[in-house]
């Protein structure tokens, strides 16, 4: 239970701090690790960055096309709150095709402005003040946080290489309590590449509803699979209900700029998470939405050769880091390697800081990612093939210096 004494400003005559007035619920998180070393590396031409998860691609000339024609014609206005109802009968339509899952765009289907805002609108929707969420780690660095600033509690479930990262059902278990209210998960993972199979997901599935628990399914990676498809956990017999799947175009479709996202669930849940996106944003913007639909339906084929880069730039990156002598479990999904550093005696943040430094090389200190992200790092492969390559040299060379002493 949050104290409201807590939360009063502490004052004095003469103390004139703005952090007084600041709820201690955002005051008291730490800034994103990730933006951290990308402000280290913006101006710094001589460094490779493979620490921010953003396609390298431009998004596809006939989406951007789109946007540009319907500007032309003057299509500026507002759109409904949950967006353009093609939009939303378009994103059905790829949801059943893809992933076969089945939503009605009229009430079970609301357009974000971006995969996050989907992400705390669900929360914000669910949570009441004490309510633990749980959490399978390492993973994307913004639920625990706003878990925090909504009232909620995380609670973090270790996940391991020895598995590739998946969530087990002993862990799980392991970490229900009776005041457990959301599951989140993320596969294919951001940092980990790693995915679940039906296999996997069948005994998560039935613990789900065994204690009533409501799923946030963040599948903004979904597209972004090697050998194996994406299984979606709304998906599954009698999760529909029990998920609120949560997307958008920013990874596949190398749209990260335009900030367009969705989620799709029960209408009771759809219908809470607009109540607050129509008093906070109003509607997603109309220009992006009008590029979304065009992705839909006239950009999978440039998405699927996205993909087909992004599978070749993978093989590259986990053989040169097995190369270097660095454990590098096989990414599944994602654009993302996550080899363990701990042979080098280096913690992560200090790996990272002296790679950045002597190195010249960008990338993400693996325990920003919660529990069991200490002794990795995470590294971007959504770059060019010659900047890889030039990446894993100078990373084998300042591995090498740090064996030597």
């Amino acid at each position: 239970m949050i104290n409201q004494e807590e939360l009063r400003p502490e004052t004095t005559g003469t103390d004139k701090s703005m952090k007084n007035y600041l709820s201690p619920l955002v005051r008291d998180i730490p800034p994103s690790g990730i933006r951290k070393f990308f402000d280290l590396v913006s101006g710094s031409k001589d460094i490779i960055s493979l620490g921010v998860g953003e396609p390298d691609f431009v998004t596809p000339w006939r989406v951007r096309e789109a946007c540009v024609y319907s500007l032309d014609r003057g299509r500026t206005q507002y759109t409904p709150n949950s967006g353009m109802l093609e939009l939303r009968e378009a994103i059905a339509d790829y949801l059943q095709r893809s992933f076969a899952v089945s939503y009605e765009p009229a009430d079970e289907v609301i357009v974000t402005v971006g995969g996050s805002e989907a992400i705390d609108l669900a929360l914000r929707a669910l949570i009441c003040p004490g309510d633990e969420i749980l959490i399978p780690e390492p993973c994307y660095i913004s639920y625990s946080p706003i878990t925090q600033i909504t009232g909620g509690v995380p609670v973090g479930i270790e996940t391991f290489a020895r598995d590739d990262f998946k969530l087990t059902p002993e862990a799980l278990r392991a970490k229900i309590t009776p005041k457990s209210k959301v599951l989140i998960v993320s596969y294919p993972s951001n940092p980990t590449g790693g995915i679940m199979t039906l296999e996997d997901w069948q005994p998560i599935a039935k613990i789900v509803e065994e204690n009533d628990l409501i799923v946030i399914s963040d599948e903004i990676y979904a597209e972004l699979t090697y050998g194996s498809k994406h299984v979606s956990f709304a998906s599954l017999p009698g999760m529909k209900d029990r998920t609120i799947l949560v997307s958008g175009f920013s990874k596949a479709f190398a749209m990260t700029g335009w900030r367009m996202g969705y989620a799709c669930g029960h209408p009771e849940l759809i219908s809470a998470m607009l109540k607050i996106h129509q008093y906070t944003v109003m509607c997603a913007p109309v220009m992006g939405q009008v590029a979304a639909y065009a992705a839909l339906t006239d950009g999978l084929d440039e998405k699927d050769r996205m993909i087909d880069a992004y599978n070749q730039r993978r093989r590259l990156v986990v053989k040169s880091f097995r190369d270097m002598g660095l454990e590098c479990h096989e990414p599944h999904g994602a654009f993302y390697a996550f080899p363990s550093i701990s042979s080098t005696g280096l913690t992560s943040e200090e790996f990272c800081q002296r790679l950045l430094y002597e190195g010249k090389v960008a990338a993400v200190p693996g325990q920003v990612f919660g529990i069991g992200g200490e002794g990795y790092i995470r590294c971007s492969y959504a770059t060019s093939v010659s900047q890889l390559t030039e990446a894993m040299e100078r990373i084998s060379s300042f591995v090498d210096k740090v064996r030597l002493g």
